[in-house]
Order: C-alpha cells, then sequence, then structure tokens
C-alpha cells in the first residue's frame, strides 16, 4: 500500500537525487511501408511516424507535468532500415535517413533509431546499401541513429561486418570532423542486440514485435548513491539489499509512466528498460556509487567486482516491480556522460583495458569514448571484435561507440555538449591488429549457443 512516506521519498529523489524517466520510446513497424518505388517507400515511412508519433511529445509532457516526473527525452524507434528499404529501387539508403530526421522533427521528437541493419551471419544486398549509406545519412541529418548487429552467441561474430564497421566510423568521423566527430555519437556497433532497447543510438522495432508499442527508459544513479551513503562500512549483503530495494522504487516510477503512456497513446506498453543512465550532471554518476562502495576511484582494483553487484542488485529490484523488464536494464558506463568516469579517466585510474573488463559485467559496452583521430580503421575493428567476443561468449548485449576525433590525440579533450558532456581522449594501444582484421570469414559460435 502506498503511504506519504512513499510518496516523500519519491519527491527527495526527483527534486535532490536527480531521479528521471530518462526516455519514453515510441517503437513504431514500417514493415508495411515497404515499395519497390524508392520515393514511395519514403512518402509511407513519413506518413506513418508522423501519424503514429503525433501526440508522443505532447502525451510525455503531460504525463511529467501532472506526476511531477521528469521525463527527459521522447523518442522513435524503427524497423531496422535494411530490411524495410530492401526491396527498393533505392542505390543508397540516405533518402530514407532524411525522411527519417524530417519525420521526427515534425513531431518534435529528439531521436529517431532504426536506420539499422542485423547481420550477424551475413549481408543481403539491403543490409550493404544501409551500411554503405550510415556515414554520409549520419552526416547530413540531425537527429537520426543507426546501429549494426555483428554477432550474436548463436551466430558467432561476422567479421566482415566487423571490418567493414572500422571504416564506417572513420568516414562518418571525418565527415562530421568540423563537429568534432560527432556524428559517431549517434552510431553503435552490436553483439546480442535486443529488440526491445528504448535508449539511443541503439534502438530499433524488432520484427517479433507488434505494429507499434510504448517503452520508458529510468534512470537514478543518483537516487542509489544516497542509498548507499546510509550504509556505509556495511557488508555487500547490506549494500546488494540496499540497491535491490532502491533499484524497486526507481521501477516502480517508471512503470506508472508507461502505463499511463500506453493508455493515453492507445498503443500496448511495452517494456521498462531499468538501466541506471548517467549524466555529465554532478551527483548523477554510475562511478561514484562504485566509489560509495570503498573504491578510492573508478577503475581501481575491485571495480568489475562492486559493478557486477551493482548490475545484479539493480535487476533484482526492477523485476519485483515491474513484470514488463527489458531492454538492457542494469548500468551504463557512457565515458563522456559520466562525471565520475571522466574524473577518473582524468586522474589515470580508468583506461581503455579496464572499461573493456568492465563490459563484461554491466549493461553494455565501450560507449561514448574518445580516441584519437589517427587510430586506424583496422584497430576500431579490432576493438569492435573485443567487445562483440564478450557479448558472444558471455550471453550478453555489448557495444561499441568510439568516436577517432580528427586532429586530437592523448592529452587533448573534446567537448560534445548538453547530455553528451566532454571527454579526454583515451589512450588506445599502439601495436597493430591488421593482419588479425583482413583474415575476415565468420568466428564460429561457441558451444553455449547449442541450447536447443
Amino acid at each position: 500500500m502506498l503511504t506519504i512516506h512513499d510518496v516523500l521519498e519519491t519527491n527527495q529523489m526527483i527534486q535532490k537525487h536527480n531521479l528521471d524517466v530518462r526516455t519514453i520510446t515510441m517503437g513504431i513497424s514500417l514493415l508495411d511501408c515497404c515499395s519497390s518505388d524508392g520515393k514511395t517507400l519514403c512518402r509511407n515511412i513519413y506518413d506513418k511516424i508522423t501519424s503514429y508519433g503525433e501526440h508522443l511529445v505532447a502525451t510525455g509532457e503531460d504525463i511529467a507535468r501532472e506526476y511531477g516526473v521528469p521525463i527527459i527525452n521522447k523518442r522513435v524507434a524503427v524497423t531496422p532500415i535494411s530490411l524495410v528499404a530492401g526491396a527498393s529501387d533505392l542505390k543508397d539508403y540516405v533518402e530514407v535517413a532524411k525522411t527519417m530526421d524530417r519525420a521526427a522533427k515534425e513531431i518534435g521528437i529528439d531521436f529517431i533509431g532504426g536506420f539499422s541493419a542485423l547481420v550477424e551471419r551475413g549481408f543481403t544486398d539491403g543490409d550493404r546499401r544501409l551500411i554503405d549509406s550510415i556515414a554520409e545519412s549520419l552526416a547530413c541529418t540531425e537527429l537520426v541513429c543507426s546501429s549494426v548487429a555483428v554477432g550474436s552467441t548463436k551466430a558467432g561474430i561476422n567479421m566482415d561486418a566487423v571490418a567493414e564497421m572500422g571504416h564506417v566510423f572513420k568516414k562518418l568521423s571525418e565527415l562530421t570532423k568540423e563537429q568534432d566527430a560527432l556524428g559517431c555519437a549517434k552510431l553503435v556497433v552490436f553483439s546480442n542486440a535486443v529488440e526491445d532497447n528504448p535508449f539511443m543510438a541503439g534502438a530499433f522495432h524488432g520484427v517479433t514485435q507488434g505494429d507499434c508499442c510504448v517503452s520508458v527508459g529510468v534512470s537514478g544513479p543518483g537516487v542509489v548513491k544516497r542509498a548507499l551513503e546510509n550504509v556505509k562500512g556495511e557488508p555487500f549483503d547490506v549494500v546488494a539489499e540496499t540497491i535491490k530495494k532502491t533499484a524497486f522504487k526507481i521501477t516502480r516510477v517508471g512503470q506508472l509512466v508507461a502505463i499511463e503512456a500506453s493508455k493515453r497513446l492507445n498503443v500496448p506498453f511495452g517494456i521498462i528498460d531499468l538501466s541506471l543512465a548517467p549524466t555529465p550532471a554532478v551527483g548523477d554518476s554510475v562511478a561514484d556509487i562504485l566509489e560509495e562502495m570503498g573504491l578510492e576511484s573508478c577503475g581501481a582494483s575491485g571495480t568489475t567486482a562492486a559493478l557486477a553487484l551493482l548490475n545484479d542488485a539493480v535487476k533484482k529490484g526492477g523485476l519485483m516491480a515491474s513484470s514488463r523488464v527489458g531492454g538492457l536494464s542494469g548500468a551504463f558506463i557512457p565515458v563522456s556522460e559520466d562525471k565520475g568516469m571522466l574524473e577518473a579517466v582524468g586522474r589515470g585510474s580508468l583506461s581503455l583495458e579496464k572499461l573493456e573488463a568492465m563490459t563484461c559485467v554491466c549493461s553494455v559496452g565501450l560507449d561514448m569514448i574518445a580516441i584519437p583521430g589517427d587510430t586506424s580503421a583496422a584497430t576500431i575493428s579490432a576493438i569492435i571484435a573485443d567487445e562483440a567476443s564478450i557479448g558472444m561468449i558471455n550471453n550478453k548485449t555489448t557495444a561499441v561507440r568510439v568516436i577517432p576525433v580528427p586532429g586530437k590525440s592523448v592529452g587533448d579533450t573534446v567537448e560534445f555538449g548538453g547530455l553528451l558532456g566532454y571527454c579526454p581522449i583515451i589512450n588506445v594501444n599502439k601495436y597493430k591488429s591488421d593482419a588479425f582484421i583482413a583474415r575476415g570469414g565468420r568466428i564460429p559460435a561457441p558451444m553455449r549457443s547449442l541450447t536447443n
């Protein structure tokens, strides 16, 4: 039963500890938009997005105002465009991306995801056209986000796709160099991509979903940090229980918003993703939570263990609060978006190698990391391969969103602004992986894939 204490506690979370609903994301199937004529395809896509998403922003704002819960972003995710546009006569999909961008601006959302391809086992002609279009498409649009799934536990890793994506990052970096390669912040490469992720840049509406649904991503690193301040020196059993109870409360807020949004928009409720997504704001950091557990600095020995405990406890608490938990759910570690992570990088306690180790136990992977602009495409591909293998072997989602910043090197800093924050350029291993990436082919699926 809800008590006045619960209400007051939630108000404290919102007002003082940065609790928010990070996003309401509407998933829209575009499968019925297919056409062999490119112009008809683009018209169908525009019409469906603007028709279904017409009231998304206003609904989010109404709910936020009525319930006093900040809702930071309103977004749309669509069916992977490589599937939707594959039968069209378009030689590339730049016009499709521009159409998505126009539709997103028309309905007033923050981002639109789904300029995507799923190539774990191989390429269709539509997949190749989409991947070849990514760099130009993201460079000439503002709100379009792209993702490519290159591997999974069931399929192994498509190393030809991995090799290609290194070149895509480099090309996109050059095309957006006047914005310090900001275009790369809208591109992510996945292993074990999920179909119901409401967070950008990796959101897309999976083909097993219905025509439309609405999903919510909640956040609250500051709330968890504050809760742990009250159990200083207590054993880890107490720490885990404290995080679970806090995650339960956070998820209930998201459940309320999701149910209301579903009802008012008259579309099915998809999932709640209860990931702890940090921001550059003071007091809204995953790194601060890890340091509250007793680490002098994020990245010190014990960081991976602390993150594993945090991720697991968040999932357990959230599952008790909602039967619709999905997406990624856990703890994100996007370097540029987390003030504590940035400070740890600055003081030298957090390296690319330590971040990679941490991705074994957190929600996603190497996220929003600025690297030297002269990093080769093959090295970027090798970084993707490492992350994809972690996801494949551990049967979890991993991803890479790195930003090779032209003209910048270790010791420099790049400023992205807003929720994307800023980031010092992180050192990358100087030894080459060119011959490794040049092999191509596919890394076979592991033994654990044989679960039928």
